[in-house]
C-alpha cells in the first residue's frame, strides 16, 4: 500500500509536539516516568508515522474545540453540547485494561504500560456518525492488532468483545433502566486486525477529554461512530457474535456492522448524506466512509443491505 507522509495530510504543527505529548500523556497517566523511556516511546512513534495507512484526502482537520464540544457519550447526556461539562470530572487515572478471552496470554494493562508497549501512530480519519453528522479527526494510538497479536488469539476466536467503564457515580446516566450498562461493542477479528483498525488515546496530539473517550476508546473509521465505544476497559476474544448496546436496545435500527454505507438508509433518516462540523452544506456520504479500498474485501459476498 502506498505510504502517506504525515506532513501531507495534516498540519505541520500537529506532529512537532508529539514528543512533548508522549513524555506528558505517559507521564499524567502512568506517574513519574524515567527520561529514557519516554525517549524510547516517542521514538517508536516516529518510525511508525511511515507505516500509517493511506489517509490523503480525508479533508482539514475538524478544529480541537469542535471535536471536544460535539460528543456522543450517553454515559453522561442524551445531548451533545453538554457532556463536555458534565463529564469534566471523570477521572481517567488510574485505568486498567483488561484482556482476556480466548486467547493464550490474558493479561491487565495501565495506560501507562500500552503506550510503551505498543508504538504510538497517529492517524487522520474521517470520522461520521450514524445520525449523519461528521467530523475529521487526528487521532493517537496504537493499531488494534499488535495488541491482539500480543494476546496470542486461539483457533475458536472469531469475534472482539469491547465494554466500558460501568461506574453510576462518575457516569450517572448509567443509572438509568432505558437500556442495559455497560456499553459493549464488537468486531470480527479480521475486522479488528485491518490496518485501520486502532485503540485511541488522544487528538491532536494531546491526551484524550473525558467527553472524547479518555482514557481509549475504539477507533474504526469505516463504520459508523456508535461502533467506536469510549472509555474501555475489556476486550474479550470470543467465539460468538455480541450483541452490542445499540442492537440490544433497538434490533430494527441498529445491525452488528454498523459500516456506513449511503445505500441503506436509517429506518428514520437517509445516510445518503452528511453534514460535517462547520460546514454550511451537507456532503455526498462515501461507502465505507471512503475506506473501501482497504476494507471491502473483509465483506465480499454479504449482502450489505440486509447486513447493516
Amino acid at each position: 500500500m502506498e505510504k502517506t507522509p504525515s506532513s501531507s495530510i495534516t498540519p505541520e504543527s500537529l506532529y512537532l509536539n508529539r514528543r512533548k505529548f508522549i513524555k506528558t500523556a505517559t507521564a499524567a497517566l502512568a506517574g513519574p516516568l524515567v527520561l529514557t523511556a519516554c525517549d524510547k516511546v516517542s521514538g517508536a512513534m516516529d518510525s511508525a508515522l511511515n507505516k500509517m495507512p493511506d489517509t490523503k484526502d480525508v479533508g482539514e482537520p475538524t478544529p480541537y474545540e469542535s471535536i471536544t464540544k460535539h460528543n456522543n457519550f450517553y454515559e453522561f447526556s442524551t445531548g451533545k453540547d453538554d457532556v463536555w461539562k458534565l463529564a469534566e470530572n471523570f477521572r481517567p487515572a488510574p485505568w486498567k485494561l483488561e484482556v482476556t478471552g480466548l486467547v493464550n496470554k490474558p493479561v491487565t494493562y495501565g495506560i501507562g504500560s500500552l503506550m510503551r508497549k505498543f508504538a504510538q501512530v497517529e492517524r487522520v480519519y474521517r470520522f461520521r456518525c450514524v445520525e449523519t453528522w461528521a467530523m475529521v479527526v487526528p487521532w493517537s494510538g496504537f493499531p488494534l492488532a499488535d495488541l491482539i497479536k500480543q494476546a496470542e488469539p486461539k483457533p475458536n476466536a472469531k469475534y472482539v468483545k469491547f465494554k466500558t467503564l460501568f461506574d453510576p457515580a462518575q457516569m450517572p446516566r448509567q443509572k438509568s433502566f432505558w437500556s442495559q450498562w455497560p456499553y459493549v461493542e464488537g468486531l470480527r477479528l479480521d475486522e479488528a486486525t485491518n490496518e485501520l483498525a486502532m485503540l485511541a488515546t488522544g487528538i491532536y496530539g494531546k491526551p484524550l477529554k473525558p467527553q472524547c473517550g479518555a482514557p481509549i476508546r475504539l477507533v474504526v473509521p469505516w463504520k459508523y461512530g456508535f461502533k467506536n465505544i469510549k472509555s474501555i476497559v475489556k476486550i474479550e476474544l470470543v467465539e460468538e457474535a455480541p450483541v452490542s448496546f445499540w442492537t440490544k436496545a433497538s434490533p430494527h435500527e441498529y445491525g452488528f456492522y454498523g459500516n456506513v454505507n449511503p445505500e441503506v438508509d436509517h429506518p428514520r433518516w437517509s445516510q445518503a448524506t452528511e453534514k460535517r462540523l462547520g460546514e454550511t452544506f451537507r456532503r455526498r456520504t462515501l461507502m465505507f466512509n471512503g475506506y473501501e479500498k482497504q476494507v471491502a474485501h473483509l465483506y465480499e459476498g454479504l449482502d450489505l443491505r440486509k447486513n447493516f
